[in-house]
């Protein structure tokens, strides 16, 4: 359910990249919503080794989605797990921390700086008067709990985003996952999900919903929300007994970790206004179609797009605003070369993974 326009905002915002080893495009649209809540991240180097892609999808405003778009990669780069090579650790605890920096004064004010221009206006000067000087905070690790002013109780936003992000580093592919939002990957054409949906009607979550005190009506969460986990949403997560995963709503991210392989073709990254319209495998399949074709890769997310988009808000579905990440592996020149003389790579088990999902018409890794 929401609110639409009369007409649909069709204009896109498109990007590409690329470097010796990955090739991405993106592109996202309004569609029929009053307003644009999607955000998105496509950094092929996080540093010199590790590629960072994410999708966002806000409800109830854009500006936890904007705020994750703009701080969750670089919380994973400043963490110690990051160091220590353990990107799993590390984008883990990245979400939580949205959540803790979206709290007190700082946060407020971050949160204002992203949102509409009387609200960007008023986080500026709060900002002047009340940030901390650089030789108050300069021998802090972590400045913002420390950021004193009017809005130092303020416990965080009530409006959410869902989180799918996925790292690649060498042969390595961590997804993390919070929301309904997914990513899919392509292994010889085969759609595979390497993210589950975060329903109410899931069992473990109801479950967890229910014992932080909370009740799964109609399929949302206290009524509410159609999701069980996002970033964000500080009214469900105000027990205070309870550790953050254990909340009415949780940040708490699936992390599945793939080892990579010549099967694999390229990965999806897309917010649910995708998935509603077309399966796993269905997008894969008009991927393939198209990725050959078409001028680059953000042009194949633009067909995605068009073809999903519905020609009424009769329906529902169709309506949302839509954001998908098309990300291709390169392959080694020579194994291009010898391409149409080469074996069969083998089977879906040539891959190593951890706590990939079955859901979306995707088989299980």
């Amino acid at each position: 359910m929401g609110v639409y326009l009369s007409t649909p905002k069709t204009e896109k915002v498109s990007e590409d990249g690329e470097n010796d080893k990955l090739k991405f495009g993106v592109s996202s649209m309004q569609g029929w919503r009053t307003t644009m809540e999607d955000a998105h991240s496509a950094l092929l180097d996080l540093d010199n080794d590790t590629a960072f892609f994410g999708v966002f999808d806000g409800h109830g405003g854009k500006v936890v989605a904007k705020f994750c778009a703009k701080y969750l990669h670089r919380e994973v780069l400043r963490s110690e797990a990051y160091a220590a090579g353990d990107l799993g650790a590390a984008v883990h605890r990245a979400y939580f921390r949205m959540d803790e920096m979206m709290r007190g004064q700082r946060g407020w004010r971050e949160l204002q700086a992203l949102g509409d221009k009387i609200n960007q206006f008023s986080g500026i000067i709060e900002g002047l008067i009340w940030s901390p000087k650089a030789s108050d905070s300069n021998d802090r690790h972590d400045d913002w709990a420390f950021e004193e002013g009017p809005h130092s109780d303020f416990t965080g936003p009530n409006c959410g985003s869902t989180a799918c992000v996925a790292l690649i580093r060498n042969k390595q592919l961590v997804v993390a996952n919070a929301g309904d939002s997914r990513c899919v990957i392509s292994r010889n054409g085969q759609a595979y999900n390497l993210s589950r949906d975060h329903k109410p009607e899931l069992e473990a979550e109801r479950e967890r919903i229910r014992s932080a005190g909370g009740f799964v009506l109609m399929g949302r969460v206290n009524g509410n929300l159609n999701l069980s986990r996002a970033i964000g949403d500080m009214k469900f997560k105000q027990n205070k007994f309870l550790p953050p995963d254990k909340q009415i709503l949780t940040a708490n991210p699936d992390i599945n970790i793939v080892e990579l392989c010549d099967d694999d073709e390229f990965i999806v990254l897309a917010c649910d206004g995708i998935w509603d319209c077309m399966s796993s495998q269905q997008l894969v399949d008009f991927i393939r179609e198209h990725i050959d074709t078409e001028e680059s890769l953000s042009a194949v997310c633009e067909r995605v797009l068009d073809r999903c988009l519905a020609p009424s808000t009769m329906g529902g579905e169709g309506c949302d605003n839509m954001t998908m990440i098309l990300v291709q592996f390169k392959k080694p020149i020579a194994q291009v070369e010898d391409a149409s003389g080469a074996e069969p790579a083998g089977d879906a088990g040539c891959c190593e993974t951890h706590g990939a999902h079955e859901n979306g018409s995707g088989k299980q890794v």
